[in-house]
């Protein structure tokens, strides 16, 4: 472990460097590593798992789309590509790596399958933390952990192709066989992670769920779409708004500022934007503080939960949501963005 200082506060972290790969591979050269769900984190974990020497399978339904991708990502059906029953059977690290909704579906499939001394891993602490709502119950002679990288499974992928990695938490849930802690440690270097942090499954579930909906796409589209409105309603041409709204952003400051933080972006733009940014960055904390707490406390409520599970659970959930989605791909602001994304290479 290394103590680390964060902006002024010391955290215990896990990096590489004292918890090395060869560890990893070392803690769980026994493991049979069941990756569930082929979707959004499935293949880049179970991608790097195998990269990394690791005794990967996957389960997933058969001759599904996701089934049907892990055999082109060389995933043998037969050898290490099983329905999601076998797959559960002959893991002993079975990594739930379904939706939230998908593993409410899949739980009692994956519980009557859970021998004593079997680790069950999640790499979202949803399941486990809304049990009222889930009926996600593990046994007790089972191990329960958590990695979550931060960030989607392909930018988890990418990162490691080039040479690097992604951050994640880890949490032990329940240690039924003393190796938990160790064990969520080797998984998170297994992974691909930069480095690791602790947490525990409900605050995970917590920053991750107001996250979503408030800075990382929920707040963030939000404000896109407002500050394209004002642009277009006082006269501005589509080009013009969608480049000053998004192109700027996504191209050149956000980079930026995730290679070298908000102050050098700030140092490295115009005096002008300087001033404007730092005279108006007060307004919009102030304006955005109630409607994050007011966020934070709906997901603490479980009530962010329960409309998740009763919106996913409809038979028409996916009708709609593609009613949605289409709505939103073909809006001026997005048919925009998809002519001058065609463009940046011309």
């Amino acid at each position: 472990m290394a103590t680390i200082n964060f902006g002024g506060v010391d955290e215990t972290v896990i990096t590489r460097d004292e918890f090395p790969l060869s560890k990893a591979q070392e803690v769980l050269k026994d493991e049979v590593i069941a990756v569930i769900g082929y979707g959004v984190q499935g293949p880049g974990q179970a991608l790097n798992m195998r990269d990394n020497g690791f005794n990967v399978i996957v389960g997933q339904r058969k001759d599904s789309s996701s089934w049907e991708k892990a055999k082109s990502d060389g995933f043998v059906e037969g050898e290490t590509l099983f329905p999601i029953e076998e797959a559960v059977e002959r893991g002993t690290i079975i990594c739930n790596l379904l939706s939230d909704a998908g593993q409410i579906a899949v739980w009692p499939t994956i519980k009557e399958r859970l021998k004593p001394g079997k680790t069950l891993y999640f790499s979202h602490g949803f399941g486990i933390t809304f049990k009222e709502h889930t009926n996600i119950i593990p046994p007790a002679d089972v191990d329960v952990i958590l990695v979550a990288p931060k960030g989607s499974g392909t930018s988890l992928r990418r990162l490691f192709l080039a040479g690097g990695g992604l951050n994640s938490s880890f949490a032990v849930f329940q240690d039924a066989t003393g190796k938990a802690y160790e064990k969520a440690i080797a998984m998170g270097i297994g992974v691909g992670s930069g480095y690791l942090f602790e947490t525990d499954f409900k605050k995970e579930v917590y920053s991750d769920l107001t996250g979503e909906r408030g800075v990382l796409m929920g707040a963030l589209a939000g404000i896109i779409e407002a500050q394209y409105a004002v642009l277009r309603e006082r006269g501005h041409s589509p080009s013009e708004a969608f480049n000053e709204t998004v192109e700027e952003l996504t191209q050149s400051l956000v980079p930026l500022v995730g290679e070298n933080g908000m102050d050098w972006m700030y140092a490295n733009c115009s005096v002008t934007a300087q001033r404007g940014a730092l005279d108006w960055k007060g307004k919009f904390r102030e304006a955005t503080l109630p409607v994050l707490n007011e966020l934070y406390d709906s997901v603490a409520s479980g009530k962010e939960a329960q409309r998740t599970i009763e919106r996913g659970s409809n038979p028409e959930y996916r009708q709609d949501l593609e009613a949605e989605l289409k709505e939103l791909r073909e809006s001026e602001l997005w048919q925009t963005g998809a002519v001058v994304r065609k463009l940046r290479s011309k």
